[in-house]
C-alpha cells in the first residue's frame, strides 16, 4: 500500500491539473438555409422517399397491379393487323408459279384477325383471380414494411431527442459539479473543510466533465443516424421537436386485440399467399382439360393490292372482289405428355400446403407478438411513472443536500452521490419515455394505428 503522505501528494497534484480543452467533434457540412423543425409525421413521411426496402415493396405492389391488368386483358379478344407480300419464282407456263401453296406469282395479304383462347383459366378466370390475389399480397407487404419503417424512424427520432436531453442534463450536472468544487475551494480556505472535500469534488467534476462529452458524443451520433433516414443528401442542419411528455394514452387489451384481428397485414400477406398457392393448384388441374382458340380473319389475299383483281390461277372469271373472311377454329384435347402435368400438379400442392403452414406459423406469431409487445408498452409506461417521481424526489435531495453541506451537516460524498443519482435518475426517466414510444410503434405494427 502507499504511504499516506504520498497518496495526498497524487490527490492535491489531480486537484490542481488544468482544464484539458473541450472536445471538438467533426461534424459534417450543413445546408445554409434554416434549419427545418421536423416532427415525428415529418420524418416518417421523409424516410418513405428514401428507404430502398419501402420503394422496393411500392415497386412491387405497382408491377402487381399491372399483372393483374394484364390478366383481366387477356380474358377478352385480341384484334390484331398483318400484311404481307408472298413473292414466288415463276416456271414460265403456270401462272402460279412454282410453289402450289400459291395461286400467283405475286400474292397480298392483308388481314384483320381477331383472336379468342376458350380455355378452362377463361371461364373460371383462374389466372386473373390468382393476380388478385398476388396484389392483394404485394399491397400486405408494403403495409408491412411502411410499420416496420414507422419503428425505425421512431427509434431513431426519440433517440435523437432523448440524447439532447441528457446533453442538457449532463450539461447541467457538470455546473453543478463545477459550483459545488468552487464551494470546497472557499470553505477549505476558510478552514471549514478539510482537503479531501475538495479533492472529491474535483474528481466529480472530472466525472461529469467526461460525461458531459460522452453525451455531446451520443446526441451527434443520433443526429447522424436520424439524418441518414431523412435527407437524400447528409445533413445534420435540423431540429426536432420534444413531445416525449405527450405520449399517447395506451387502449385496453380488448381494443388492441380486436384492432390485431381486423388490421394485422402479415394475416393478410399470408392469407393472400395461400389463396395465390390454391390458384396455380387449380390453374395446373386446367392444363389437363381441353381448349378451343377461334381467329376471325377479314381482308385480302389476292394476287394484287386492290379490292377486285383477277385471280392468276382463274382469268376467265375476270375481276373478282378481294376483301373476305374466313375463321379457323383450332381444338385440343391433351392426352399424354409423359406425366408431365400431374407433375406440375403436385408442384402447386406441394407449395399450398407450404403456404397454409405458414399461414398458421404466422397466426401464432401475430398472437404471441400481441401479448409481448402490449406487456412491453404496459411495462414502459409503468416505468415512466415511477421514473418521473424519482427524478423529481432526487432533484429535491440534491437541494436539500447542498443545503446541509453548506451549513456543515453533510459530507461532500453524500453531495457527490446526490449529484450523481440525479443524473442517473433523469437519463432514465428520459429513456423510459423513448422506451414507451418505441414500443407503442412495435405494438402499431400488429394492430394499426390507434
Amino acid at each position: 500500500m502507499l504511504p499516506l503522505g504520498f497518496l495526498f501528494i497524487i490527490l492535491q497534484a489531480l486537484a490542481q491539473t488544468p482544464e484539458p480543452p473541450s472536445l471538438q467533434l467533426v461534424q459534417p457540412q450543413g445546408q445554409a438555409a434554416p434549419p427545418p423543425v421536423i416532427t415525428l409525421q415529418d420524418a416518417l413521411d421523409r424516410a418513405k422517399k428514401l428507404d430502398t426496402q419501402y420503394q422496393l415493396a411500392i415497386t412491387d405492389a405497382a408491377v402487381a397491379r399491372e399483372d393483374r391488368f394484364q390478366a383481366r386483358s387477356s380474358l377478352l379478344p385480341t384484334v390484331t393487323h398483318t400484311t404481307q407480300y408472298l413473292g414466288t419464282q415463276g416456271n414460265g407456263v403456270a401462272p402460279s408459279g412454282r410453289f402450289v401453296t400459291n395461286d400467283g406469282v405475286h400474292v397480298y395479304r392483308s388481314w384483320g384477325i381477331a383472336h379468342q383462347d376458350l380455355t378452362a383459366n377463361t371461364f373460371l378466370q383462374t389466372t386473373y383471380r390468382r393476380a388478385q390475389a398476388a396484389e392483394a399480397l404485394a399491397n400486405a407487404r408494403v403495409e408491412i414494411a411502411q410499420r416496420g419503417l414507422a419503428v425505425t424512424v421512431t427509434r431513431n427520432y426519440y433517440a435523437l431527442v432523448t440524447s439532447q436531453r441528457k446533453y442538457a442534463t449532463a450539461q447541467q450536472g457538470l455546473q453543478q459539479a463545477q459550483r459545488f468544487l468552487q464551494i470546497t475551494q472557499q470553505q477549505e480556505q476558510s478552514g471549514q473543510v478539510a482537503r479531501s472535500d475538495v479533492v472529491k469534488a474535483q474528481i466529480q467534476y472530472e466525472q461529469q466533465r467526461q460525461g458531459f462529452q460522452e453525451a455531446m458524443l451520443g446526441m451527434e451520433s443520433a443526429r447522424l443516424n436520424l439524418a441518414v433516414l431523412l435527407f437524400p443528401e447528409l445533413n445534420e442542419n435540423f431540429t426536432v421537436i420534444d413531445d416525449l411528455d405527450s405520449a399517447r394514452t395506451l387502449p385496453p387489451f380488448p381494443d388492441i386485440q380486436s384492432m390485431a384481428a381486423r388490421e394485422n397485414p402479415d394475416i393478410r400477406a399470408a392469407q393472400a399467399a395461400l389463396r395465390q398457392a390454391g390458384f396455380d393448384v387449380r390453374g395446373a388441374r386446367n392444363a389437363s382439360l381441353p381448349s378451343l382458340a377461334i381467329d376471325a380473319n377479314y381482308g385480302i389475299e389476292a394476287n394484287k393490292f386492290a379490292m377486285r383483281s383477277v385471280i392468276a390461277a382463274a382469268p376467265q372469271y375476270g375481276p373478282l372482289p378481294n376483301l373476305g373472311y374466313y375463321i379457323v377454329g383450332n381444338f385440343t384435347l391433351p392426352i399424354f405428355d409423359w406425366g408431365t402435368r400431374q407433375s406440375r400438379i403436385r408442384q402447386a400442392q406441394a407449395r399450398q400446403q407450404q403456404a397454409q403452414v405458414e399461414l398458421t406459423h404466422t397466426q401464432r406469431q401475430v398472437l404471441g407478438n400481441l401479448y409481448l409487445f402490449y406487456n412491453e408498452a404496459l411495462t414502459a409506461r409503468a416505468a415512466v411513472d415511477v421514473l418521473r417521481r424519482a427524478s423529481d424526489l432526487a432533484t429535491e435531495s440534491l437541494r436539500l443536500i447542498n443545503l446541509r453541506y453548506q451549513a456543515g451537516e453533510s459530507t461532500a460524498l453524500e453531495v457527490v452521490d446526490a449529484q450523481r443519482t440525479l443524473v442517473d435518475t433523469r437519463n432514465a426517466y428520459d429513456d423510459a419515455q423513448s422506451r414507451y414510444r418505441v414500443a407503442l410503434a412495435t405494438l402499431q405494427t400488429v394492430t394499426g394505428g390507434f
